[in-house]
């Protein structure tokens, strides 16, 4: 049936919703007075990842996660976190404005510990909300009295959020317009798998740390993130897996079976902690295959996703890839007394972006998503518009520190260059000075690149 449209031309552009990435919404305890915060991204000064919180409190009820498992508690969502997002903003705000009035543009705060089928289900209804709002806002921008599409702009696990969502679309209504992603991991991360095994604070000792892992261990919405590319999962001497397990016809990461048992287990004993005493049950199995089963049912949907049923075309889409900087891009499982064991290892971080091979210049990404994860199964491969470390500015100075300690996969939405490029995709401007750039994927030449907009080719690499 294709978009929903009755406004076909605006001198303003449709309203924009900003969609963060995991972790990156304040989450507040409403229980307690005054309210709480539970989880605040960024309060740990020198983590590279930046995040601490109430974990135990954190953790979500296994047998109704609706609600958490230290009850009396209430906690939701409040706010995305300012320090990645508040420029990105700001200057959608003020660029796509016209005569002095402003585009309404909406952060979407969610609970990034739930399930993504469930997050979709809110963005959709967030959708309906904000459209609602914007068609009120006819005395001052009469333009908006048809609107009834919104742009959204994704950042890392949005980009998975905004996916399932088109893929909820079954009858071909869908209200966007226009869409934009920055390094979101559609085919996965190792890091998701990094952080169940080992946890990632780095303040607060050992106690900190083991917290940190049993928590992540039942946060559903990690299990959404597994890498799921071609060879993601590589197993040591597949000659004893095969001893052991027969034929593994499930090679991926959502087979419980190549996973640590001691995540299994913990996964289990946290069970068997909030157990109802009626409940005789001898199963504390199922949370982990549920968890598992329900992010591969979820990524095969957005893999499957195809824009034109929903009225969209890979040029609605700019979908932009971090690359250049050192990424772990393998991961590797070992059996050890005939149980698995990750093989967490240095040389796996790699950065390959130089080297004149497009196969070995696929081995890199943006510190955290590696390239072959970022890549999405539903558009085409030649649009995809690469950006790296250095197109930071001159002037970008507390940008380019932050990189090194949050990472540039976490600072990508802060680039200036970035905010003209996503400006110019919603309102189709034109790039007169040629600030906005980009690179082709590894494998598309100059000619074959089709980025959904005119972007001057920026060649940092050499061929051999």
């Amino acid at each position: 049936m294709g978009r929903v449209s009755t406004l076909e031309e605006m001198s303003l552009p449709h309203p924009v919703i900003v969609v963060p990435g995991i972790t990156a919404t304040y989450l507040t305890d409403y229980y307690r007075l005054p309210p709480e915060h539970v989880w605040s991204p960024g309060r740990s000064v020198g983590a590279r990842i930046g995040m601490t919180g109430h974990f135990p409190r954190l953790s979500l009820h296994p047998f109704d996660p609706r609600y958490e498992a230290n009850e009396p508690a209430r906690i939701a969502a409040n706010h995305v976190y300012s320090l990645v997002y508040g420029q990105l903003i700001d200057e959608l705000r003020g660029n796509l404005a016209s005569d002095q009035r402003d585009v309404p543009v909406y952060p979407f705060a969610y609970d990034w510990r739930r399930p993504l089928d469930k997050i979709a289900d809110q963005l959709a209804d967030f959708i309906e909300e904000v459209i609602d709002r914007t068609r009120l806002m006819v005395r001052t921008h009469p333009e908006y009295e048809q609107c009834d599409r919104v742009n959204l702009v994704g950042h890392s696990m949005g980009g998975l959020i905004i996916a399932g969502y088109l893929a909820n679309c079954r009858d071909g209504r869908t209200h966007v317009n226009r869409i934009v992603t920055i390094a979101s991991p559609f085919q996965g991360s190792y890091e998701a798998i990094a952080k169940v095994t080992t946890g990632t604070a780095t303040e607060g000792g050992s106690v900190q740390v083991s917290r940190e892992r049993k928590n992540a261990r039942v946060t559903p919405s990690l299990y959404y993130l597994l890498p799921s590319f071609r060879n993601a999962l590589t197993l040591e001497e597949p000659l004893v897996w095969e001893e052991q397990f027969g034929v593994l016809r499930d090679r991926t990461w959502f087979n419980p079976d190549v996973w640590q048992s001691s995540i299994r287990n913990s996964i289990e004993r946290y069970v068997e902690e909030h157990r109802p005493h009626h409940d005789t049950g001898e199963s504390t199995q199922w949370l982990f295959q549920a968890m598992l089963d329900s992010a591969r049912s979820y990524r095969t949907r957005i893999d499957r996703l195809r824009l034109d049923n929903v009225g969209m075309t890979t040029q609605d889409w700019l979908c932009v890839v971090g690359v250049n900087a050192r990424t772990r891009v393998a991961l590797s499982v070992a059996l050890v007394d005939r149980r698995p064991v990750f093989r967490l290892r240095g040389r796996d971080r790699k950065n390959s972006w130089s080297q004149g091979v497009a196969l070995e210049r696929r081995e890199t990404g943006d510190e955290t998503v590696p390239f072959d994860g970022a890549v999405p199964r539903f558009l085409d491969y030649g649009s995809l518009v690469c950006v790296t470390p250095e197109d930071f500015g001159y002037w970008e100075v507390g940008d380019r520190a932050g990189v090194r300690v949050i990472g540039f996969h976490g600072l990508m939405p802060n680039m200036n260059m970035l905010h003209r490029m996503v400006v110019r995709h919603i309102s189709g401007q034109e790039d007169r000075y040629g600030n906005t750039w980009g690179r082709p994927p590894p494998g598309v030449s100059n000619g074959d690149w089709r980025p959904p907009l005119r972007l001057r080719h920026k060649n940092d690499w050499v061929e051999h």
